[in-house]
Parts: C-alpha cells; structure tokens; sequence
C-alpha cells in the first residue's frame, strides 16, 4: 500500500501539468477585445464583471489562470476554457443547469413545503444553480429530519432529468419506513438504587400505553443527555459526591427498528456534611447570610441544597443591587471518611443600576399595562426581589401565555443593566359554554362573552346570557383596574336575572331581579387588596301552587316586589406563583354583602373562600380548597328565601346534581340554608406521557359540602362527600374541563350527577 500511493500521487501531478500546459501556456499579448461563447442564460456582462482582465491589459499564463479559476468560482459553469485569435480572447463556457423543479414523492411526515424551505439552506432549490454537492447535502438534511423523528431505516433515492434549455429537474423518492423504537434500556453499575427506580427518572423509555401519545419510546441524543443529567442529579442530591456516568452506548438492529441503550455508572460512597462557613465580604449581616445556608453539618450531601444556598445568598445581595454576586461553594473532602466540608466564599462584587426597562410582544397590550405592574423601576437599584415580583403581577393579567425577563448587562458599562420582557399575548376574550346532564333536566346550556383587556387597555368589558329554562340571566360589567395612578379599580354591572324553579329540586318560585351597580378595589399591599360597592336591586317573586307554606308566608308579609339598596366590602390576597400554570401560592377572598335599611328587606351574607396550592414533589401539586358562607336577617327581619346558600355540582361538590345539598320539605324540594361549608382537597400533575407540557393537567380529588338552615327546617342535613378524577386543558380554543364524580355516603334523598363539563372557545 505506502508504495503504491507515490506512485499514484506522480501520475496524477503529471497529469495536471500537461492539462494546465495545454490550456494556459500561452504567449504574453495585448488584450484587444473580449469574446464570451457558449451562454445561454448568463448575461455576457456578467462574466465581464468577474474576468481579472480588460481590453488593453497584457495576458500571460499566470493572468489565464486567475480568469479560468474566477469564473469556475462563481459557480455558473462547468468547464471553462479561453483561447486566442490575433489578439482577441475568446472565453468559452458551457453553463451548470438551472433546477426546473424539485418533486418529493413518498413523503408523509412532513409537508412537503417545509421539506423544501429546508432544502434551501443546503442550496438546492427552484431556478437556482444545480449542484451536486448541494443536492447531497439536502438529501442528508431530509434523512436527517426523518432521523430526529426516529425513522432511521429512512431511505432516500435521487433522480435527475435533464431538460431542455440546459435544465434539469429533481426528484427525491422517500421511503419513510417504520420509526425505530427503543427496546431496552440497560443500567450497569448500580448498587444501592433498583434499575426500575432510576428508569422512573428518565424521559425515554420502552414501549408503554401511552407511548403513542409521548412518543416516550422514540430514541434522541438530546433527551439522553438530558436523562443523564436526570440520573446524576438524583445521586448527586442523595449523597454521592463521586457519582460518575463512565459511558453509554446506543446500537441499532440491522434492520433499522429496534434501539438498545446502556449506560454504565459508578455511584462510589455516600457522603455526610462535616462543617459548614462563610466567608468574603457579604455586605449584609454575616447572620442573615448564615440564616440562608440550606446545607447543615450532619446532613446528606445534597447538590441541589449546595446550589439553593448559593442562590438564595446570590438572591439577597441582589435585592441591594449587586446583581452579579458571586458566590461559590469551596469543598474540603475527606474520601477515608466519606465526609465534606463547605465554605460559601461571597463576592458581592460592583453594585448595579437598571438603565432601561423594554417590552416586546405585546401586538395588542399597550405598553403602559405592563409597565404598570412593574416593581423594579428604571434607574433604581437592581432588586431581583422586585424584578421577580414584577413578573408575578404582568403574569396574573392572564393576557399572554408566556412572560419571560431577562436582565443583560449594558455593553462596555460595568454597573448597568437593562431589564427585557419578552410576552406572548393569547386570547382574551372568550366565549364559554357550560354544560351538565342529569336525568331530570337532560343537557343544560349556559353562556359568557368576556374581554378581559379590551382593545389592549387592560379594562374587562364582559356580558353573560344564560337562556336555560331554570335560570336565564343578562349582564354586562366593565372594570378599569387602574381608575386611578395608583391602582384603585372601579368597575360597573347591570344585570337582570329571571329563576324558574319548576324544574329543579330547589322550592318551586320563579323570581325576575334587576339591578345595577358599581364598584372599587384599593390596593393594600403588592398582594392584598379591598373592595367596596353600591348596588340597588328590584326583585319581582312568582309562587306556585306546589311552593312551600314557608314562601307563602313570606311574601304574604313582605309583598311580591321587594327593593333593596346592597352595600359591599370584600377583602382579597393573592400570592399565588402563576394564573397560567399555579404550583404554589394562596388565594384567600372573604366578601360580606349588607342590605341597608332603607326599604323593608334587611340582611346579611357573608362568605370566605381560601385555595392553597403546594408543590408537593416534581410535577405534582396538591391544592386545599375551602369555603365557609353564614347569612341572616337583621332588625327582625328574616333572610331573604331567594338569598339562601345552596351546594352541590360544578365549583362546590361534585357528583351532586348542582344545588340540591342541604334542608328539604316535605315533597323534596330543596330550601337553601343560612350557612354553607365547602372543601376539598385535590392532586394536580401533568397529564401522563405529555412530558413537561403545561396545558393539560389530570388530578383526583376528593370534596365535601353541606348546606343548614335554622334549626327547625328539616331534610338532608349533614355532610356530603364525593371522590373523583379531572382532566382539564387549557386548549387553543379555550378552556375545557371534565370531571367524574362518585358519591360516598349518599343519602336516598339526594340527587346525583356524576358526570359534569364545562368548555370554551376563544376569540
């Protein structure tokens, strides 16, 4: 072999020197005039403006070669050749095809349209320049996107017709195949975990139920890498400092469909914290740092507790304005004892001004609603407290389905940064339907147009119209959450509400009310707020021969119309993490309507509701809900039978057919009462096989609910309880909700409604 390459190499050069011989060895002349032969499409002004060489210029070899190699760059041609006639240079050129048009048969995967948009990056497409380097390059682009969706035995075929007026076309023939599946997963060097355990913890995995919908069985480098990384944290969060991924090996069968992939570990000892300090020039209390420090000595190593720590120190320097604090965990270990000691080194370094705040995304929001909700200022001090706090409050206007800060730092400045929001605005405005069905009623239909930030103000124009044959209601309120600078809201409704009862377990009354009103919130803190309002109503009640003695008597001493002047108070917080996708946080409100002694009727209602969501491991949150409502009559006067508490349905407790909890009389009927107590408790976690996609959730929940009235009303009291499974999806039509309910401890008196849904569509 090592003879025969001089050999070779010797050939090949003599070659060369004779072709370059016969084409360039020419005699030096004077360049008279200029003569292009051969084109078709190219302009001969074109090869003029890439010729090194003008008429009156002297051409020798070395100036024939650079005019040969300047034009077989441009890529137009295929052969060039020149020659000489008495002094004037003919250029002689035969042109690459032009691409007539490119066809992809086979393909199903993809539209055809995007397999061609990239074909252009690689160089091929219509009316350009055929080549063929550029064709094998787009032939692996195609393989290589099949290949990222898991189809390894991909085959593609080219064919390349030539057409006349030196054109081609191009015709890619795929042959899609099966996608390879992963068949199994090898783990080699564990000793304290079981491979079950650790496969958990990976994104890829062998064939399951629902690996049609994840695609959870399909192989990628990426995901790899990150399921390694998944491995390592986990043991490195455990304890085992010197944890060690040695290698992987991916193989693939002969015939393209199955994937094997091991993985061999070393997972050493595990090790204990010793001791733990701080050191550098912290700036804050040496105490309040110390406070921080989430690694303690005795504990199980824990890299995530390591990083926290640093975090959380970084974090409180940054709230003064050191927005590039250092902080770095310096190890001491003793491998003969398995034991590690850490000193947290702290470098504030130069403290940090926010020079400029931009906001981009927002096609539809106005600047000025975001820039509102904003904490951190321009030209303040860095605060990562606020910069956080702002992005909490522009993510609960629940406008855009992404809120994203980054804070750069100002180029060629060492103590300025800028603050960047980049949103992705959704659809506020929304058209929603809700429905149930039950065997007395059979399918019962509600609707609600909303704007929630109308024409991009912030304000929230909204109408309900409910035409259902028990409960029909009009309304339309605006509110403007910033009627004043400094956040005051004010908002108006008007309504009319028509309750035929007929059809329903509740006591047989129809009542037609109609009112209006208007309202103010008063920030009283960055999560924590009250609200006040006036309102004035005109209730016209219907009975019916079936109504309930009770009823009678009520409208025989206070008449058929009654007019009311409602006054409101209602106090808010809310800390919750995110109105997208909530996983930590509360929400508490409590709310007390009054009926003013001005007309006849007089009462009180009050009501308290409160949500806690906790991120219990991972994905999964658990959410405690609560409520509590009391109500009556004040001066004498009884509460108002069309302002009992009722329970039961959608939004209180599930299974039961809606507002049928609570006292009866003696045909059934459902009264209301003057207390109400509702809860429930609820495990939210992505739904199974969508990996980290945020806008379906699966959860179990269980509920319990009752309604009292005073101590003489007889019926169903006591508690009710039902356990269930929901799906809900923030879709990009709109929210949908499903719920499945079971009853436990039903009483033979209560009505069931086990199946329950609500839907919408956006706009």
């Amino acid at each position: 072999m090592n003879n025969k390459k001089p050999g070779r190499l010797k050939f090949l050069l003599c070659m060369s020197a004779a072709w370059i011989s016969s084409a360039w060895a020419i005699q030096p002349f004077t360049v008279k005039d200029i003569r292009v032969e051969g084109i078709q499409r190219t302009e001969a002004g074109t090869v003029f403006s890439y010729l090194p060489v003008k008429v009156g210029d002297t051409m020798d070899d070395q100036q024939s070669a650079a005019a040969i190699h300047a034009l077989y760059a441009t890529g137009f041609f295929k052969d060039v050749k020149l020659k000489v006639d008495h002094g004037v240079l003919i250029v002689q050129v035969h042109e690459r095809p032009s691409i007539a048009s490119i066809e992809i048969n086979g393909a199903k995967d993809f539209p055809k349209d995007q397999l061609k948009e990239s074909m252009k990056y690689a160089g091929l497409a219509e009316a350009r320049i055929f080549d063929k380097g550029a064709l094998d390059k787009a032939t692996q682009e195609l393989k290589r996107q099949y290949v990222a969706r898991g189809k390894y035995g991909v085959s593609v075929t080219t064919t390349v017709t030539e057409l006349e007026r030196n054109r081609v076309s191009v015709v890619f023939n795929v042959v899609e195949g099966e996608v390879s599946k992963i068949k199994q997963i090898n783990l080699v060097g564990n000793r304290d975990y079981k491979e079950d355990e650790l496969l958990d913890l990976m994104d890829l995995g062998i064939p399951g139920w629902f690996s049609w919908f994840s695609s959870r069985d399909q192989y990628s480098k990426q995901k790899l890498s990150a399921d390694l990384e998944a491995l390592r944290s986990f043991y490195m969060d455990n304890g085992y400092l010197e944890f060690n991924i040695d290698s992987t090996q991916v193989s693939i069968t002969p015939d393209k469909k199955d994937i094997y992939i091991t993985v061999n570990l070393t997972e050493g000892a595990k090790y204990t914290v010793e001791k733990v300090s701080v050191s550098g020039e912290m700036l804050v209390p040496k105490a309040e740092i110390e406070k921080l420090v989430q690694v303690k000595p005795g504990d199980t190593f824990s890299r995530k507790a390591l990083t926290g720590t640093s975090q959380k120190i970084g974090e409180r320097l940054g709230e003064e304005g050191y927005a590039f604090a250092n902080v770095n965990a310096i190890p001491e270990i003793d491998k003969e004892h398995h034991k590690v000691s850490f000193n947290f080194v702290v470098d504030p370094g130069q403290r940090v001004y926010i020079r400029r705040i931009n906001v981009s995304g927002n096609n539809k929001t106005r600047d000025e609603v975001i820039r509102r909700e904003f904490r951190q200022i321009e030209g303040g001090w860095f605060d990562v407290a606020k910069i956080k706090k702002s992005k909490q409050r522009v993510d609960r206007l629940d406008f855009f389905s992404e809120v994203n800060i980054e804070t750069p730092q100002v180029q060629g400045v060492a103590d300025q940064m800028d603050v960047n929001i980049a949103v992705k605005e959704k659809s506020t405005g929304n058209i929603s339907v809700g429905a149930g069905f039950n065997s007395g009623e059979g399918l019962v239909l509600s609707a609600g147009v909303t704007q929630a930030n109308l024409f991009g103000s912030g304000n929230q124009l909204s109408t309900q119209v409910n035409t259902g044959k028990v409960n029909q209601v009009y309304s339309i309120s605006h509110t403007n959450p910033y009627f004043t600078d400094d956040g005051v809201s004010r908002g108006f409704d008007v309504y009319k509400r028509n309750t035929d009862s007929q059809s329903t377990a509740v006591s047989q009354y129809s009542s037609h009310t109609l009112g209006a009103g208007v309202r103010f919130g008063v920030p009283i803190g960055e999560d924590t707020g009250i609200s006040y309002g006036l309102a004035i109503e005109r209730t016209e009640l219907g009975l019916f021969s079936t109504s309930p003695t009770r009823l009678l008597d009520y409208i025989g001493t206070f008449g058929n119309t009654n007019s009311t002047w409602l006054g409101t108070i209602g106090w808010s917080r809310d800390t919750r993490d995110s109105a997208i996708y909530t996983t930590e946080g509360t929400v508490q409100r409590a709310f007390t309507e009054i009926a003013l002694p001005v007309y006849e009727i007089r009462y009180y209602k009050a009501n308290y509701q409160h949500q806690l969501f906790y991120p219990v491991k991972g994905d999964l949150t658990l959410l405690l809900s609560g409520e509590a409502g009391i109500a009556g009559g004040y001066d004498g006067r009884p509460l108002p039978f069309f302002k009992n508490f009722y329970a039961g349905g959608s939004g209180s407790v599930r299974g039961y057919e809606a507002n049928s909890l609570g006292p009866r009389d003696a045909t059934g009927a459902v009264l209301g009462g003057t207390k109400r107590v509702v809860g429930g408790v609820e495990l939210m976690m992505p739904f199974p096989g969508m990996g980290k996609e945020k806008s379906v959730r699966l959860s179990g929940f269980v509920d319990a609910g009752a309604v009292y009235g005073p101590g003489d009303l007889p019926g169903s009291a006591g508690l009710r309880y039902s356990s269930g499974v929901a799906f809900t999806w923030l879709s990009p039509v709109g929210p949908l909700k499903f719920s499945y309910a079971v009853p436990i401890d039903k009483q033979p008196e209560d009505k069931l409604q086990r199946f329950q849904f609500t839907l919408g569509s956006m706009f």
